[in-house]
């Protein structure tokens, strides 16, 4: 009878969507990794710095003199002392679903004086209606499940007119684990990401305006495999798949993994991985943006047609 229990748990756990995530395990991850702030996750960061930097970059070129700037998903405040330099007179606040991530980010821009400061999840922000000017989120969104939810959410705290600024990581991400890992076993093991398609739908659901989105292609190269892993956990990036096997992984798979992965690496030894970054922004409406139509569908008028879509390797 065991055997048969564990056998239908193991078979409805293979049926989740690819794309969901375990928050109560996300939030063991981020716990951990906050919790290693000052060393493991600021020697991990690399990627995030670079994102964080060419996203601040982009927000120069927005017309806009925010009263209250969001930077949400804060993680240690490596974007929170550039918004205080874009915006010195705007109220900045910094959010993270991890405490520790969240007292970090506080402590990033004064000594003397802490940003306010909030724990929250993405798909319930804790702000009034139309309350925000900017929404600022750097290498986030993939830790939510429900995308439509969490932009949703997003279109109602901010201001019409407002901004909302964000970054995260795309199909591509860390394909080269994927692979290693499919040549062991078909459980669940690296998480999939949103392409950038789904996300402009997303967008345009939410009655967001002016969609805008654009790739960028990184490829890191690790020591090995070890190290690669060593950095996913000090991130907090180790999976967190609902779909994932619950089981421990034996030395023998987690061996072969490895063989697989070494296959992949270059001349001087190192092996790559790849992280897909997508770059997006999009505008506050009225709240009363949707129009229906006779036959019930639902129309959301966007300025200037299609959403412009452009990747670059």
């Amino acid at each position: 009878m065991g055997g048969k229990m564990w056998q239908h748990e193991r078979m409805q756990t293979s049926q989740l969507d690819p794309l969901l995530v375990d928050n109560r395990a996300l939030n063991r991850r981020l716990t951990r990794a906050a919790h290693a702030t000052a060393n493991s996750f600021a020697d991990a960061a690399v990627l995030h710095r670079e994102v964080a930097k060419r996203l601040l970059e982009r927000l120069e070129f927005i017309k806009l003199q925010p009263k209250r700037v969001l930077d949400l998903g804060c993680g240690t405040g490596l974007a929170t002392p550039g918004l205080r330099r874009l915006y010195p007179k705007a109220q900045l606040m910094v959010a993270d679903q991890a405490p520790g991530f969240v007292r970090a980010a506080r402590k990033s821009v004064s000594r003397w004086r802490r940003l306010p400061g909030l724990v929250t999840g993405l798909n319930r922000l804790p702000f009034a209606t139309s309350s925000v000017d900017l929404i600022f989120s750097s290498l986030v969104l993939h830790r939510i499940s429900d995308l439509a939810t969490t932009v949703r959410e997003f279109q109602r705290v901010l201001t019409p007119g407002g901004v909302l600024m964000f970054a995260t990581f795309g199909p591509d991400t860390l394909k080269e684990l994927r692979a290693a890992w499919a040549t062991v076993d078909n459980a669940g093991h690296v998480q999939s990401f949103v392409d950038m398609h789904d996300i402009g739908d997303a967008l345009v659901g939410a009655r967001l305006a002016d969609p805008v989105m654009d790739l960028d292609h990184f490829t890191l190269t690790y020591a090995g495999v070890d190290a690669l892993i060593k950095d996913l956990s000090a991130l907090g990036f180790r999976n967190v798949l609902a779909a994932r096997d619950q089981g421990l992984t034996t030395p023998r798979r987690l061996q072969a993994m490895r063989a697989a992965y070494q296959q992949q690496q270059d001349s001087a030894g190192r092996v790559p991985a790849t992280w897909e970054v997508a770059y997006g922004h999009a505008w506050g409406t009225e709240g009363q943006a949707q129009i229906k139509s006779e036959t019930g569908e639902v129309h959301v008028p966007i300025a200037g047609g299609a959403i412009p879509r452009r990747s670059s390797e």
